[in-house]
């Protein structure tokens, strides 16, 4: 039984399986779960112009709206659904590994916020390593992506060294079975909620 509303991220590096786990744990776990979608895909899919990695100004104006739409509709979702599990595909810590010049405390303050601040938003982290690290390619999962695999393996590493502060952070490592990889993250989650509930 879910005695809160609890948020958790469900993050890592591009190509890892989020957002199709993300959907497959919910139809697994049923209405405890309320999945919030992640905010780059829906701004880029619903015509956000996608910045070049060459423009810094470009890369800085998205992540600003990144950010702003990821908090925002984590909090309408929380409003909506009091007493679920919020399973957040990704998060708004994620943003520092993608701000340009690879300085995450600089993304922290253009945002007014804090590393810690923003950590503290989510009651638990489950972190899903990229397919690229085994040397699987990641190119065609997601129209949206722009990643290649050196690119991916990098952003997981940025990414890592951010959420890996959070208290309650569990890594789902990369396996050639993404159904293996799907249960490990299932048994994660059941744990984490049983956690949280205690």
């Amino acid at each position: 039984m879910i005695h809160n509303t609890h948020r958790i991220v469900l993050t890592g590096g591009p190509g890892g399986g989020k957002t199709t786990a993300a959907d497959l744990i919910r139809r697994e776990l049923g209405e405890k779960i309320v999945v919030v979608p992640e905010a780059a895909t829906m701004l880029f899919s619903g015509g956000f112009p996608r910045a070049d990695l060459c423009d810094q100004k470009a890369e800085i104006a998205a992540q600003k709206a990144i950010f702003h739409v990821q908090q925002n509709i984590e909090d309408v979702v929380h409003a909506m659904y009091p007493g679920r599990v919020l399973l957040c595909d990704r998060g708004t810590v994620d943003g520092a590994a993608y701000w340009p010049n690879g300085n995450g405390e600089d993304f922290f303050q253009a945002m007014h916020t804090s590393h810690e601040g923003e950590l503290s938003r989510y009651d638990a982290v489950i972190f899903f390593e990229t397919a690229a690290k085994g040397g699987i390619s990641i190119e065609m999962g997601n129209p949206i992506r722009n990643e290649d695999n050196l690119r991916a393996v990098e952003l997981d590493k940025k990414l890592q060294s951010y959420w890996s502060k959070h208290k309650n952070f569990v890594f789902v490592k990369h396996q050639t079975s993404f159904i293996k990889k799907l249960q490990c993250a299932i048994q994660a989650l059941e744990k984490t909620i049983e956690k949280l509930n205690q």
